[in-house]
């Protein structure tokens, strides 16, 4: 793997605005964004679809030590933000208690053309997800890695699994987040692409059908992205701590970089069918690191552990040429100790068999040190 570059990595992640008393979200994502981007800048942070959430952004890097710095700050300034407002913030797939459907919507023309042609689709909107940008320009070359990328998407789900719950009500499912998201027309693992061309094409014909308004409409858990030059990585929850975060932008790193090998050496590449991705998808997000997974290279039932170390085996060499593998190491040795997000989640919840000490946990963990 020597001699490959180090990719440049950003974060997007979507937070959720709770009252710190009652526990529940509230519809105050704007007015805190708006004095979070005291701080970071108008461009940093942001709101969504529903009043319930905030997204912050960093910065693109390559040193994966800034990009832990970025993460920290960031949240830092959202969750003082919130604080001086009364508020708390969380990160975690869904919202944990509250009612929630339908949401109120943010004003703007985007998000009313969105509820018009998507409806009750809206109504279930207040998910949060962790998105990871790559600096792979190319539009031909990010294809081919994408390619490359979907069989292990499914193991990428199992590790950031933090939605168990569902306004107040337990899913059954590690990540009701990827459940919620897969009823979307144009979402969950993207279709293998042959070309540009056929990419193009594809998307062409979907907006045509209405099935997407634009280009940032693609909500597939791999994409070019529609405004910034990168590949774009849709896979995770929000992820409970900024040190999960780091470590999913790593882990996503090392396994492009090792398919940008692979591509370059003229590699097989392993093409699952989209039904045998869609039961591994719903296997990773019912399970999580507990139980089975579907391997989809394989497409056989494995213990989900394992999987998830032939993971970590397969990108150990980027890992190490990128300069990251004594973090990684501590990071992934903190995840297979104390569990996933949803693993926490749960466990603070039956403590007393309250949702509020979940919550508490979240918001407890939020903009801490890991």
């Amino acid at each position: 793997m020597t001699g490959e570059r180090r990719l440049s990595v950003g974060v997007e992640e979507e937070y959720l605005v709770v009252d710190p008393v009652a526990r529940t979200v509230r519809p105050y994502g704007e007015r805190v964004a708006a004095a979070a981007a005291e701080r970071l800048g108008k461009e940093r942070v942001g709101d969504e679809i529903t009043r319930l959430q905030v997204e912050a952004r960093t910065e693109p890097h390559t040193c994966l030590g800034a990009l832990a710095d970025d993460i920290a700050a960031m949240r830092g300034a959202v969750a003082d933000a919130a604080r001086r407002q009364g508020l708390a913030v969380v990160s975690s797939g869904a919202p944990v208690l509250g009612e929630v459907s339908p949401f109120p919507l943010t004003p703007g023309p985007r998000y009313a053309a969105s509820m018009a042609a998507f409806r009750a689709l809206d109504d279930e909107q207040c998910t949060a997800a962790c998105h990871v940008h790559l600096g792979i320009a190319d539009r031909a070359l990010a294809l081919k890695v994408s390619n490359r990328l979907r069989p292990w998407l499914p193991v990428l789900v199992s590790l950031t699994v933090n939605s168990p719950y569902w306004a107040g009500r337990w899913t059954g499912y590690a990540s009701w987040r990827t459940l919620s998201w897969a009823r979307w027309p144009v979402a969950g693992p993207p279709p293998y692409f042959e070309s540009v061309a056929h990419f193009e094409e594809l998307v062409g014909r979907l907006h045509t059908a209405g099935a997407v308004m634009d280009p940032g409409g693609l909500y597939w858990d791999v994409r070019p992205s529609s405004h910034v030059p990168t590949l774009e990585i849709r896979v995770a929850d929000a992820q409970m701590t900024a040190g999960e975060t780091v470590l999913h932008a790593a882990l996503v790193r090392a396994l492009a970089q090792t398919e940008l090998r692979a591509v370059r050496a003229g590699e097989p590449v392993v093409n699952p069918a989209p039904e045998v991705l869609r039961a591994a998808y719903w296997r990773a997000a019912r399970d999580g690191l507990r139980g089975h997974g579907l391997d989809a290279h394989a497409q056989r039932l494995r213990p989900a552990p394992v999987l998830a170390e032939r993971l970590y085996a397969h990108v150990r060499a980027a890992l190490e040429d990128n300069g990251d593998g004594a973090r990684v190491r501590a990071a992934w040795a903190r995840l297979r100790a104390r569990g996933t997000g949803a693993e926490r989640q749960r466990a603070a919840h039956h403590k007393d068999n309250r949702l509020e000490d979940t919550v508490d946990a979240l918001t407890g963990c939020f903009d801490g040190v890991e």
